[in-house]
């Protein structure tokens, strides 16, 4: 057991690392006094140009599939499959909390999509590439970042019920989904309520959007 709050302990300060706001310290601005005030991916490309933007949601996404997929294996635990699931799945919660309210900036951060992306990518890879194809799709096709990172979060639970049938219900994925899902959705209000009253701002025209 303190093997495994030791694991969590770690893969929440790996999550709390600002990747955004160490970029943007290193191009001499304090991204937190730019746009949406967070350490995301799409406030550093308000903030400089989408070659940075790219660079740290890969940064924030490595987060989460380190957090889950090498974090766990450098604990030599014999805890057997349903074990070790359950220990990613430890880690993949604490490196998300760590993503929206991380230590190091006095609990802020970012909206917690792209570590999100990682854990996820870790944890159940294909309903997550069809997640990422939905949000591609839904940018491509309309250039709002915040609508596809919605609709991605909404269908990443979905998926996984529907692909585990009746076995959904004891899988602690499905439960993080709805989790991640929820948290996504409370962090995106405001950008909804551009999307309702037709305000919101597009990639790839006004740079815009708030993406974690």
């Amino acid at each position: 057991m303190l093997e495994i709050v030791g694991l969590a302990l770690v893969a929440y300060l790996i999550g709390s690392i600002p990747i955004g706001f160490v970029v943007g310290k290193a191009k001499g601005v304090d991204l937190r006094t730019i746009g949406s005030g967070n350490f995301g991916a799409t406030n550093v490309y308000r903030a400089f140009n989408f070659r940075l933007a790219i660079l740290v949601f890969v940064l924030d996404l490595a987060k989460g599939l380190v957090a889950t997929r090498v974090l766990p294996l450098l604990w030599a635990v014999d805890m057997g499959i349903m074990g070790m699931e359950w220990v990613r799945f430890t880690c993949g919660i604490s490196v998300i909390a760590g993503s929206v309210a991380g230590i190091y900036m006095r609990f802020r951060g970012g909206k917690g999509v792209a570590t999100s992306v990682g854990v996820f990518l870790g944890l159940t890879p294909l309903v997550t590439v069809v997640c990422l194809g939905i949000w591609g799709a839904l940018f491509a096709r309309f250039r709002y970042v915040s609508l596809g990172s919605i609709t991605g979060a909404i269908c990443l639970p979905a998926l996984i019920a529907i692909l585990g049938r009746e076995t959904f219900v004891r899988d602690p994925v499905f439960y993080l989904a709805l989790l991640v899902a929820m948290i996504v959705i409370i962090r995106h209000r405001s950008n909804i309520k551009r999307l309702m009253d037709g305000t919101e701002n597009r990639i790839g025209r006004t740079r815009g959007e708030h993406v974690g």
